[in-house]
């Protein structure tokens, strides 16, 4: 769990003795690809940090359509937050895409870094804000831009995963057909664009 104390540490004045006390609260699991950390209906009692490999959150309609809401590579925090801090049944999965080395925090481990260290707080709340803005700006995407402008947002915010990613899971995200996305990708080759 090194990859976390450093993650903390980069975002918070979290001390070695400080985090020697809250790995107590922390598990971290090695799992293979395909590997379902959260189920549909099932409450999220903890959040995902990825040390290693990557995960994503999405929801499947009635249909049986799948709908990306994000993925989560080395150093990003994945979970249902509704979920997890009103203790509702989730409306979403998150499963692993790759081989992954996770961490699982726990609300124990949330108050008790609270309590023992006051910049914690801090940065939480700003991820918080981060995640709500985030949001905003993903979903204002999903209703104005076209697939061009979704594609180069997504590689913007996600630069090395165009190559880790299938192409369905890509379309998933955007909202867009996997045909939309390989016009999309044919069109920026042309125009000689290196990250597609």
């Amino acid at each position: 769990m090194e990859k976390f104390k450093e993650y903390l540490q980069h975002h918070t004045n979290l001390s070695n003795e400080q985090f020697s006390i809250l790995s107590n609260y922390l598990k971290t699991s090695k799992v293979k690809k395909q590997t379902l950390l959260l189920n549909q209906g099932e409450i999220c009692s903890h959040s995902f940090f990825v040390e290693e490999g990557l995960l994503r959150l999405y929801s499947i309609s009635d249909a049986g359509k799948e709908h990306i809401i994000q993925f989560a590579p080395e150093n990003w925090i994945v979970t249902d937050r509704s979920s997890t801090f009103f203790n509702q049944p989730s409306e979403f999965i998150i499963d692993s895409i790759e081989d992954s080395k996770v961490v699982h925090i726990s609300g124990e481990f949330m108050q008790k870094a609270s309590e023992i260290n006051a910049g914690f707080n801090q940065y939480f709340e700003k991820l918080l804000h981060n995640h709500i803005r985030h949001i905003q700006h993903r979903l204002s995407f999903l209703l104005g831009a076209n697939a061009e402008q979704r594609y180069m947002d997504f590689i913007k915010l996600y630069p090395d995963l165009s190559l880790r990613v299938p192409q369905l899971m890509i379309a998933s995200y955007l909202g867009i057909t996997p045909e939309s996305l390989s016009r999309v990708r044919k069109e920026l080759a042309n125009k000689n664009f290196k990250n597609f």
